[in-house]
């Protein structure tokens, strides 16, 4: 089976018409630093802690072209785009098998932006829209039976020129004319939008943004609103949130994102609307090993060790609680909240409303019109998954209801549900 839009526009399905909920975790440079035995125990944890996409790169940011993998392989010949380097992707090739038999989708960057683009990567710059094209139909000629596969143009960069935006049109073009059985999307710069550039082209299927990491609580939010409002719909999310261990706008003297910074960029995003949302950690996207390489923008931990921390086993409970819920059916009710001064966002779908409170507390909110008479009301703990029951309400009128607990790191999730669902599943 293979991956589709929902006919409502917003939102990632089967072919049998099974949702599809996108949890994806940050492995940019997953082909190029690990060996094989390392990649299967990247992906075993990651498949374990719930996620459902892994975002990786062919061609690597960081010196890609021209440090080969574990296996001393270079992706191409010659640095040419048109002569890719047979044993280089057959080591790609047992990655995605492996992560095909966990049932995780790759989300694979054809390359990193800075091949097109260059700004402030190493490069080189070697694509232009005629070796573009080229190499896309290449990999999508290869890949066209994979079953696991979503494509991911861009590459953490904004093409500014004609020819750096033809290049990007001319790969997604590519792709989606060698290969119609895959989605394609487009991962864009640092508070930016795929929507920006690419919005209306027929090769893409979804938008990203990218909320990015120079502050603490970058109101991602309003970028997916920003999304939401365009026509033709089509779903989004935000691919680079706030990564865990990153220090806040690059200041390692100041703070580090945490597992309560993570949660409240993903819970916000989805919320608004998003089909989704990636985690990132700064040790694992890079792969970082001191023994191996320098660490880049500031990590510490080795990333056998940070594949472990707190926000990654947190957002299986994002998960868990949508897809529980008939998530598709998911609309944004921001204008349902009333009071509120901590970043709420607000979400009804077939049957329930979910609030995320980024510090908990206090929220008044109306409750009119919800599609059914009697609310059972709970708080759900997005660190532990735990939910905790409280009264069930009259759906009429207003009501404001508090949180457990309140304060930072203590971010919690209002549910209210139909009283006569929540009975049935009791009994």
């Amino acid at each position: 089976m293979n991956l589709r839009v929902t006919d409502n526009g917003r939102f990632l399905q089967w072919d049998d018409q099974t949702p599809f909920f996108y949890l994806a975790d940050t492995a940019w440079e997953l082909f190029h630093r690990l060996t094989l035995d390392e990649a299967k125990h990247y992906l075993d944890v990651r498949a374990e802690q719930g996620f459902t996409v892994i975002q990786a790169v062919l061609l690597a940011e960081f010196e890609g072209l021209t440090e080969p993998n574990q296996n001393g392989d270079l992706p191409l010949h010659d640095l040419d785009p048109t002569k890719p380097n047979e044993k280089y992707f057959a080591h790609v090739d047992a990655v995605l098998d492996y992560a095909e038999s966990l049932g995780l989708m790759m989300g694979l960057l054809p390359t990193w932006g800075d091949k097109v683009v260059k700004a402030w990567g190493t490069g080189p710059v070697v694509f232009n829209p005629t070796n573009a094209y080229a190499y896309g139909k290449w990999l999508g000629l290869r890949y066209l039976h994979r079953e696991n596969i979503i494509w991911i143009n861009g590459g953490d960069r904004k093409p500014t020129t004609d020819e750096e935006r033809e290049t990007f049109r001319k790969l997604g073009q590519a792709l989606r004319d060698s290969d119609p059985n895959h989605l394609i999307t487009f991962h864009p710069q640092g508070g930016c939008h795929s929507s920006d550039a690419f919005h209306t082209e027929d090769w893409l299927d979804f938008n990203m943004i990218q909320s990015g990491h120079g502050a603490r609580r970058i109101d991602n939010a309003a970028m997916v609103d920003k999304d939401y409002a365009l026509a033709p719909a089509k779903p989004t999310l935000d691919a680079e949130p706030s990564y865990e261990n990153h220090p806040i706008n690059w200041k390692p003297d100041t703070s580090r994102f945490r597992d309560d910074d993570v949660r409240s960029a993903l819970w916000r995003s989805v919320l608004a609307g998003a089909c989704g949302v990636t985690y990132g950690c700064q040790d694992v996207w890079q792969f970082f090993d001191p023994s191996r390489h320098a660490a880049i923008a500031y990590a510490d931990t080795h990333w056998s060790e940070a594949l472990h921390f707190s926000g990654a086993w947190q957002v299986r409970h994002l998960r868990s609680l949508f897809e529980e819920r008939d998530f598709t059916t998911g609309v944004p009710a921001q204008e349902r909240i009333l009071t509120d001064g901590t970043g709420a966002r607000c979400l009804t779908g077939d049957s329930y409303l979910l609030c995320y409170l980024p510090e908990g507390g206090e929220l008044t909110l109306t409750i009119d019109d919800l599609g059914f008479e009697m609310a059972a009301v709970s708080w759900l703990d997005p660190r532990t998954g735990i939910a905790v029951d409280d009264d069930e309400v009259d759906c009429v009128g207003e009501v404001t209801v508090a949180s457990p607990t309140s304060g930072r790191h203590n971010d919690w999730v209002l549910c209210l549900e139909a009283a006569e669902l929540v009975e049935d599943d009791e009994d």
